[in-house]
């Protein structure tokens, strides 16, 4: 991978920027939905983002003709990547503080890993689940294992952590989906189409959420309507074309290796703008879970060229 991120660099850079962006959203996420009820600003986020991608979705249609059979995969994309991951992702990050969910989404590289290995038949060597099995352990000292067995932790941060780790295995299960019709669709199909579903499956839980509480809208400042303007144009179409973009000329395990970004974005703006701290239990997670990705991912190629016998 490395040759190819200096002679054929666009796509990787595509990947880049799209993890930069949404390792900014863990904030910018935090702090919005604190004006809008989740399900809501799920349904704006990604009705805006569909408006405004809809001209470029219908003149790429009238090129590319949908297979009918291709259905079935779209949609699930729409619900993996959207309409669960938004979900689980903005209830988690309600309940738990933007430095654990961010470290929890390295989890995203040992998934896709795993589901690479058993649904794509990528290769996979023996280091590489000892770093998975690595990050997963990391993974439950920040989900708060330590907190359980001293019954120090909360219940609302333990449930929000949980819903954080869900929500990264429903976008890798999309992204392995994903995958296997991004070389018959351009990246514009297969987006505009996962941003529609999401806001058709939005659409009921947002109107449950206004009929519970019709005064919110007079709670909302212009921060966050500056929040809400940072998701649909930047976390909603921006990276995920550039992600999907980038997903289509290499691989799942290669496309999630960048997620190593968004942590340490998130942790510098969480601690920065919202005062979060790092204890110590946490700090032992985040080594476990980040040696364990790199053991998982990065270590793979160089593991290949010295022991070729150890392939699973």
């Amino acid at each position: 991978m490395s040759s190819q991120i200096f002679t054929k660099p666009w796509p990787y850079l595509a990947l880049i920027l799209a993890h930069l962006i949404w390792g900014a959203n863990f904030v910018v996420a935090k702090i919005t939905l604190q004006e809008f009820p989740p399900m809501t600003l799920a349904l704006l986020r990604f009705a805006f983002a569909s408006l405004l991608l809809a001209p470029f979705f219908i003149a790429e249609t009238k090129k590319i003709k949908i297979d009918k059979k291709d259905l079935p995969k779209l949609i699930a994309i729409g619900v993996l990547i959207i309409t669960l991951n938004i979900t689980l992702f903005f209830e988690g990050i309600k309940r738990t503080t933007v430095i654990d969910a961010s470290f929890l989404t390295l989890l995203i590289p040992s998934f896709s890993v795993l589901l690479g290995w058993w649904f794509l038949k990528e290769k996979i060597y023996l280091v590489n689940l000892f770093g998975v099995a690595l990050g997963f352990l990391g993974a439950l000292v920040i989900v708060g294992l330590p907190g359980i067995i001293t019954g120090t932790i909360s219940s609302q941060m333990l449930t929000g952590n949980m819903l954080i780790v869900l929500a990264s295995l429903c976008w890798v299960l999309g992204a392995t989906v994903s995958k296997k019709v991004s070389g018959k669709y351009p990246t514009l199909i297969i987006t505009a189409i996962a941003f529609l579903i999401g806001t058709i499956t939005f659409f009921i839980p947002a109107a449950i959420e206004y009929i519970k509480n019709p005064n919110w809208t007079s709670h909302v400042t212009i921060l966050g309507l500056l929040g809400l303007t940072f998701m649909v144009l930047l976390s909603s179409i921006s990276a995920y074309f550039l992600f999907e973009w980038g997903l289509s000329k290499t691989s799942v395990t290669t496309a999630n290796l960048f997620q190593y970004i968004e942590p340490f974005i998130a942790t510098i703006l969480a601690v920065t703008i919202l005062g979060e701290n790092m204890s110590k239990s946490f700090l032992v997670g985040a080594v476990l879970v980040a040696i364990g990705a790199y053991l998982g991912t990065l270590a793979k190629e160089a593991h290949h060229r010295h022991h070729r016998a150890h392939r699973v």
